[in-house]
């Protein structure tokens, strides 16, 4: 039925960064006199409303968002940080996020082309990739296609570096908005990973909804 995978990275293939972010949120928050939780909502807010602009020539990558939008929260709690100095200390220590149990088996186990499409920095993510001795046939970073899920530009590319169409693949993603409503809207098939109980809204559909990446084999074989 499918020809090549699409494959999130994080939250669905590593870690996501969430000590870091919850490290950085707790000393706003204490700078502020806030609640940690509400710093992390706002910085989300921020970051993912700036890449939802940051396309094209207006491009830029993950590294000066997460500066940007870490120095407009702070502000936003009336606080100063060094943003910079903080997202540098990001950086050093995202080349190691930990694997997902299931990943390397799923990885070993799929018999066909696997592209890792990601809203990363491409560096940063070669990096993660090269620390955990993972090889896939294709990356595309949104440092690549110039553009963040979900919208299409990251999708387009991995199809025209695999030379397939929308119908010869499956995205597998663990988020709701990047994931599967970007891969739904180019008619890509998609499997939503369950990472932490997420659970879907109601408005969305994914065409598999499994809990591990290995779940999946069945219907890839």
């Amino acid at each position: 039925m499918y020809r090549a995978v699409l494959l999130d990275a994080y939250g669905t293939l590593v870690h996501d960064d969430d000590a870091w972010v919850a490290d950085v949120a707790s000393l706003v928050a204490d700078l502020a006199g806030v609640n940690s939780d509400a710093v992390a909502r706002e910085w989300s807010a921020r970051i993912w409303s700036m890449a939802d602009t940051a396309h094209g020539h207006g491009f830029r990558s993950l590294a000066d968002l997460n500066v940007s939008s870490l120095t407009e929260t702070a502000a936003h709690f009336g606080v100063r940080v060094d943003a910079r100095q903080l997202c540098r200390r990001q950086t050093e220590l995202g080349s190691r996020p930990p694997l997902f149990a299931d990943s390397l088996p799923f990885l070993a186990a799929v018999n066909m082309p696997v592209c890792v499409v990601s809203d990363a920095d491409r560096d940063r993510l070669q990096a993660v990739l090269d620390h955990h001795g993972i090889t896939v046939d294709s990356l595309v970073t949104s440092e690549d296609a110039r553009a963040y899920k979900p919208r299409p530009e990251p999708f387009r590319l991995a199809l025209q570096r695999l030379g397939l169409a929308a119908t010869d693949v499956i995205h597998i993603g663990d988020s709701p908005a990047s994931d599967i409503a970007g891969a739904s809207r180019l008619r890509i098939d998609t499997a939503f990973v369950r990472r932490d109980d997420r659970r879907l809204p109601a408005h969305l559909t994914a065409t598999y909804t499994i809990d591990t990446l290995t779940a999946l084999l069945p219907m890839l074989a």
